[in-house]
Order: C-alpha cells, then structure tokens, then sequence
C-alpha cells in the first residue's frame, strides 16, 4: 500500500495537470488553429478556426459584440438585431419605465423600427482583428525593475502603441495583458454608440425565478432581451440621431431549430469578464475561509432589508429592481462558490498540482534557481495582504451598501474640483449623475442599511483601518443610532430637494456647505482612515504579488509542458466548447440536462414576485399553442452543457457544431460557480435558454412575428440526415 500511495498522487496530478482537455478553458480565437482546431473537431466541431475567426473575410466572430462593456450580445439579422439576456438590458428597460409605463412588468415590444427606443451610453464593441504586441510592450522592461516602474514602462509603450497602430479613423484600439502579464495583445474595435430597445419580456418571464432560481438549476427562466444597433449613411459608428439607419452586419447568427441531445457539441463565444485560474492553494484558501464570508454578510444585511420594503411598495420594487438584482447576483455567487470549491477539494488539488511543479523542479539547477522559492514566496505575501485584502474588501462593500455615501462619493470630486479649470464640468456631471440616483433611492430604506452595515464594520474591520479618537469614538455601537439618524435628518445629500437647492449655490458657498455636511464628513473620515492605513500598504503588497504571480505564471507554462495553457479571462473575446449533458451534484440527486414550459407551471404562484406567470402564457400553455417551436407537445426552455463561462458571458451566443445559434448563455449552476478559480468537468455546467424558447416567446406570446421574419432559421440536423442518406 505504501508503494501504491505515491502512484495514486502521481496519477491524481496528471489527472490535474490534464484537466485544461477535459471541456475547460476560455480560448483567444486567434490562436484556434494552433491549439484547439484538431480537439474541437475530434469533439463534433463543423467548423475550421477560419470560420470562428478571420480577418480577411466574414466569420463568426463579426456577429459577437460586447454589450455596454458588461455583457456579451450577437447580430441575429441582416438589420443589426441583437440578441443578449434580460439582465444585461434591464437597465435600459428600467430607465424607459414608470408606474405609467411599467416595462419591467408588462415587456416591451416595438412593433416598427419607429418605435424602438434610443439608450444613451449603452454601446455594442465589434472585435476587428487581435495582434500579439508583446514585444513592442515590454520594450526596454528589466527583470531587476522594481514593479511600479515596469508597469510605468510598459503604461507607456502601450499607449505608443494605441497611438500608432494602423487603423480606421471611426476605429479604436487597447491593449491587455495575459497570461499575467507575460504576453499582450492588442485589441482593434469598431464601437456603435446608438443601440436601441427592440423587444424585452415581461419580468415574470425573462427574470421568473428572479433571486430564489438565480444560479440554480433547474431553470425556467426567458432571459433574452432584443436591442437594434443603428449607424450612419455609411454603416459607420455614430451617435445617435433620427436620421441613422439599422447596421448592416459582416455577418449574422443563423437560428437552428432543432434543439440538443444529450453530449452535442456546444460552443460559447463572448467576453468573459474575470477568472483566476492559476492561482496557488493559499489564495484559494484566503478566498474561501476569508475573503467571501466578509463580503457574503455585508450584502446578506442589505438585501434583507432591500428585500423588505420591495415586497410592501411598488413604487420600492421599481426603484430598487436593477440594483437589487446587481448585488444580490454576486452575493449567491460567491455562496455557491464557496460550495463549489469545498465539493471539488480544490486546495487539495492546487496543492497536489504544487507538489508535482516542485518534483519537476528539483534536481533541475536552471529551474530550481529560477523557480525554487516562488512558492514559499507566495505563502508569505499571501499571509501578510491577509488583512488589508479582508478591509479592503470590507469598505467597499460597506461604501457600495450605504447608497447616501455613493452620492457624497460624487460631491467629494466636486470639492475636489473647486477653483480648477473642470469645476464646471464636474458641477454638470454631479447634477446628471444626482438626477440618476435620486430616481431610484429611498432614504428610509438606506437609512436601515447604515445602520445594519455600519455595525458590521465597526465590529469586524481589522483595527489598523478603522477611524481613530474622536471620529472612531462618535461612531461607537451605543452612539450609533442616534448619529445615523441626525445624519439622515440633516444631510443636504439624503433629500433630493435641498440636493437641488444646494447644486443652484454659489461653488464657494456649495463647497462650504459640503465640507460642513454630516454625511459628507462621515464618508471623507472614513475614507482618509482607509486610505492612509490600508490603501497604500495593500497597494505596496498588491505589486509583490503581481511580480510573484507573473513569474509563477511564467514558471508553469515552462515547466508543464504537456499542458495546453489559456489566459485568465479578462473581458476580451474568447470561445469556450463542451458538451450538452447533466450533472450530479449531491449524492443520489442527478439532474437532467434540460427543462421544460411543464416546469414553469409547476413552479407557478399566483401574485408571487418572483414566480408569477403571465395569463397569456398559462393560456398558450394549456392549449400547448407552440407553434413550429415545440417538440412532441412540450416547450423546450432551457438546456445545461459543460462550457466554461463567467461574468461577461450573459448573453453570449450558444454554437451549435456548424455556427447556429441553439441557446442564449445566461448563468451557472450554484454548485460549479467556482469554476473562476477551479474548473470541476463533473459539476461546472453554464445555464442556456432555448432558442426555440426565445422564438416562442417573440411570436406566439408577444406576437412579434415580423421580428422572427428577419432572422434566418435552419434545421441543419435534418439536412445533415438529408445530406447521409443521399451518400
């Protein structure tokens, strides 16, 4: 047995090791041909690495945009349609609402061009062509440079960079670090800038399930929405104007109608936002056992509360929707990550991928002396930003939770801006973003969470951020509430009248004010304790760990060289595939891999906020009035497969093998959310609503039909049958 010990970790390692084959990885589409191209097609793929992405010519990556810069969305018709989640554009939809006009209840759907409505700032990135500039930016770099001033260097050969690059004069261009900043690449973009709201479901449809369903599976949830982009008389970017005309695309997402089975090829392009994969055990630790709690418990209390008054006020459940939904998705992700990551052991994995990184070392004197105590160096930086990293985290959650210090957050760069060439600019930005915020907030409901979150702080920040004598005294437990209601009371900045009375001052008299204000004063102390005590010395350990990550980065891509290495995501273009199939989660628990407008009716409570469902679609339901996107009698709405996504993927298309369009990427199960820092094949499963859902929803219950008359809808399972029998 001692002999078979050995062995079994060897093999346990190599099983690790080998993991980035088995369905993980976010792929730059670039580098298809020399990585992926032969496994994509040995799984099922159609198509060559020229179809997924080329420069010279039409390919899938031309109908992939980036949706706001916080979302993926696709051009699904000649006309510039775009396809992406409810989520993403719930925002627009909340901003065309009102108690009048009440989108996020009833949908929206423009039935002409002439009705589609215009979204100031929201904006759809095409990606033009990707090139490698690593040389060009690290030119001149040291490996003796301390890191500071390498990241000044490289700063500043990237903007060279950006400058010269040739492009397009509507054109635009950035550069990214990967793999740690061991390579660049810069980025060449065409951004549309007039993208307007087409169609969206009524919320009892594309968010049913809202937070109870949020990340679960199984799903019933229609979360699409439809949006237009508009550009010039030369199909070129513009601003908006009535005069604009619908974007002719290089090229658009073909809709399949036939569905998926189980182990079918699926492929998700999009832009994920953020992942951590090769990280070492100790960060992953950190993450588990410190870090997320902290977070998990701050929005715990606000939400709780937030919850509350959107249940008893309609006018609060409007105001609170978007904002409600932004923090809780995080707050159960962060949950299920935790989960996840004690399910799959994923410090014991990291720590037994550790163990073969330093056998592969030893005995090797050029790697151990490059690489020998990157580790143990890691260890200890790790241990030392413990406590910086656990208040840096606990400020800004608690700033992000007390919305009256997010408006006085504002004001601070007003003051700031007093006697400077930009007060003007600034004074007109803080009364556009002030007229925002005050829409949406209730100080009764924001007064609750001060006081809830505040408590939270005082009792768990570590002692080096908190305030210190007389500022830290007046905010002691037993003072607490009785100060947080004479700020309430008396802040210019928590009434959106004396706001508006102040804004009209003088700037003298309004920065005078401003500075005298007891919120004002309450967030500038808390924020110049943060900054002198924990801000700077995080900043300081931040660099040592960038350098030591980068260099461990290096030193695995050296040393296992039988791996096959993809950059963390970092909201750039990638391509994930796997395959359509269920998952066991929890002992004796196996879960299908799709679901049906059968489980929707299940689910079903009348007047419920989160699983109520519209009379028209109980009554197409019962008639089982389907149209040409049912199956057998029943109403395919979502489907679960194994590719790798995040945050930055909502909305992204889901591929069949040929390139159609089969589903509509929009989450991940509870259990697999830790797959931003340890991908498990056997739970980590992406969320994906039925195109024929979608089509469903668009003609047969909002009766959008001219909508489905601009895309082009397939059925390349039948021809490839066709296409077999005639061989």
């Amino acid at each position: 047995m001692k002999n078979l010990k050995p062995l079994f970790v060897l093999l346990l390692t190599i099983c690790f090791i080998g993991r980035s084959f088995a369905n993980e990885g976010m792929w730059l589409p670039q580098l298809l041909e020399q990585l992926n191209e032969n496994e994509m097609k040995a799984k099922g793929c159609k198509l060559s690495a020229k179809d997924i992405y080329n420069i010279n010519k039409a390919s899938l990556k031309d109908a992939i945009v980036s949706f706001g810069g916080f979302c993926t969305a696709e051009v699904i018709s000649d006309q510039g349609l775009l396809l992406t989640n409810h989520h993403c554009g719930y925002s627009a939809i909340q901003k065309h609402s009102s108690l009048q006009n009440n989108y996020l209840d009833a949908g929206f759907w423009a039935m002409s061009k002439k009705e589609e409505l215009p979204n100031e700032g929201l904006t759809a990135t095409f990606i033009v062509r990707i090139d490698d500039v690593t040389s060009m930016a690290t030119k001149n770099v040291r490996k003796d440079m301390p890191e500071s001033e390498r990241q000044l260097l490289i700063q500043s050969n990237i903007n060279e960079l950006t400058t010269t690059v040739k492009k397009e004069a509507w054109q635009e261009s950035f550069v990214r670090a990967f793999f740690d900043g061991n390579k660049y690449y810069l980025f060449v973009t065409e951004t549309f800038k007039d993208v307007r709201l087409v169609g969206a479901p009524p919320s009892s449809i594309g968010k049913f399930g809202s937070d109870t369903d949020n990340w679960m599976w199984p799903r019933h949830t229609g979360d699409f929405s439809i949006f237009r982009i508009y550009a010039d008389q030369n199909n070129r970017p513009a601003a908006y104007s009535p005069n604009n005309v619908p974007y002719k695309p290089k090229h658009a997402l073909s809709i399949s109608l036939d569905g998926v089975a189980k182990n079918d090829f699926t492929m998700v392009f999009g832009f994920p936002g953020r992942t951590q994969e090769y990280l070492p055990s100790v960060a992953i630790a950190q993450t588990l056992n410190v870090l997320n709690p902290a977070k998990i418990d701050i929005r715990t209390k606000t939400l709780k509360i937030w919850d509350s008054y959107m249940r008893s006020n309609e006018q609060t459940k409007i105001q609170y929707a978007a904002k409600y939904a932004s923090m809780a998705n995080a707050w159960k992700k962060w949950m299920g990550e935790n989960l996840g990551l004690s399910k799959s052991n994923a410090i014991a994995k990291k720590k037994s991928y550790e163990a073969s990184f330093v056998q592969r070392i030893s005995g090797k004197s050029i790697l151990n002396e490059k690489y020998g105590n990157v580790l143990s160096e890691l260890e200890k930086t790790y241990a030392s930003i413990e406590q910086y990293a656990l208040a840096r985290d606990i400020y800004n959650e608690t700033t992000r939770a007390i919305e009256l210090f997010s408006i006085c957050n504002q004001v601070i760069g007003f003051v700031n801006a007093y006697n400077t060439p930009k007060q003007s600019e600034v004074t007109a930005s803080l009364a556009s973003v002030a007229k925002a915020f005050y829409k949406n907030y209730d100080a009764k409901v924001d007064k609750e969470v001060c006081r809830e979150v505040m408590r939270y702080y005082l009792k768990k920040m570590p002692a080096h951020a908190l305030l210190q004598g007389i500022h830290q005294h007046e905010l002691q437990d037993q003072q607490l509430d009785n100060n947080i209601e004479l700020v309430y009371a008396n802040s210019i900045f928590a009434n959106e009248s004396k706001f508006n009375e102040w804004i009209k001052l003088p700037v003298s008299e309004a920065v005078s004010k401003a500075k005298a204000d007891p919120a004002f004063v309450s967030l500038f102390f808390l924020q110049e304790a943060y900054t002198k005590n924990n801000a700077e010395p995080l900043k300081t350990l931040q660099n040592q760990l960038d350098l030591q990550q980068r260099t461990y980065m290096q030193a695995q891509m050296e040393v296992f060289t039988n791996k096959k290495f993809y950059p963390d995501a970092n909201s750039t273009l990638r391509i994930t595939y796997g395959n359509v199939g269920g998952y066991n989660p929890k002992d004796a628990i196996a879960y299908n891999y799709y679901t049906y407008l059968d489980g929707v009716m299940e689910k079903y409570i009348p007047g419920d906020y989160e699983f109520d469902v519209p009379a028209k679609l109980i009554d197409l339901y019962q008639k089982k009035d389907y149209g040409i996107y049912g199956v057998n009698g029943k109403m395919p709405v979502c489907f679960i497969a194994s590719n790798h996504t995040t945050g930055g993927n909502s909305g992204s298309p889901v591929l069949d093998a040929s390139g159609n369009l089969i589903g509509l990427n929009f989450d991940r199960v509870w259990e697999g959310t830790m797959s931003d820092i340890n991908y498990d094949a056997s739970i980590c499963r992406n969320i994906m609503v039925d195109a024929r859902y979608i089509l469903f929803i668009i003609d047969k219950y909002a009766g959008a039909s001219h909508l489905v008359q601009e895309m082009k809808l397939v059925h390349p399972k039948a021809k490839m049958i066709k296409q077999k029998k005639a061989a």
